[in-house]
C-alpha cells in the first residue's frame, strides 16, 4: 500500500485492472482495464468492451462508473477510486469529473499509447488517442480530483505487447 495525494492506493487493485485487461484482450478488444474502488472494496470491474460492443463508449471506464451508479444507486462517486490501466482517454477523464469520483489510479500514460500506436498500429488495434491529458481536463473543471500517474506503469505496458 502506498498513500499518495491523500489515496490509499494499492497494488492489488491495479493488478484487478490489469487481470480485466488481460480479459478483455483475450475476447479480441483491446487490453485496458478498470476497477471502481470503494473503501478498500472492489465495487465495479471491467475490461474494454468497445470492439466487441461496437461502440466508441464501452471503454472500461464508463463501464465500471456505470456499474458503480447503479449498484449505489447514485450518480456522484466522490468515495470511491478508478484504477485503470492506461490513462483514460478526454471522454473517460470527463465522465470522472461529471461522476465526482474522488480519485483516479492509472498505469500507462498517454504518450505511451501515441507510440505504440505509431510503432505497431493495424486496422484491428488502431489505439487512436486525442493528445489532451487527464491532468489537464481534471485542472481545467470544478472537481477536485486526486490523481495518481503511471502506477505500476510497467506491468501495464506490457499489456500493449500481448496483441
Amino acid at each position: 500500500m502506498i498513500i499518495k495525494l491523500g489515496i490509499k492506493v494499492e497494488k492489488k487493485f491495479m493488478q484487478e485492472a490489469i487481470n480485466q485487461a488481460k480479459l478483455a484482450q483475450a475476447k479480441g478488444d483491446y487490453a485496458v482495464g478498470a476497477v471502481l474502488v470503494q473503501e478498500d472494496r472492489i465495487i465495479a470491474v471491467s475490461g474494454n468492451r468497445s470492439k466487441r460492443d461496437e461502440s466508441p463508449l464501452a471503454h472500461a471506464e464508463v463501464l465500471v462508473i456505470n456499474q458503480a451508479c447503479k449498484k449505489l444507486n447514485r450518480r456522484h462517486l466522490p468515495d470511491c477510486i478508478l484504477y485503470v490501466t492506461h490513462e483514460p482517454c478526454p471522454m473517460c477523464a470527463s465522465l470522472a469529473v461529471w461522476a465526482k469520483v474522488g480519485g483516479i489510479v492509472y498505469g500507462a500514460k498517454q504518450t505511451d499509447m501515441k507510440e505504440y500506436q505509431l510503432a505497431n498500429g493495424n486496422k484491428n488495434y488502431l489505439w487512436r488517442t486525442i493528445e489532451i491529458p487527464c491532468k489537464e481536463i481534471i485542472n481545467k473543471s470544478t472537481e477536485n480530483i486526486d490523481l495518481v500517474e503511471e502506477f505500476m506503469r510497467e506491468k501495464c505496458l506490457d499489456l500493449f505487447h500481448n496483441l
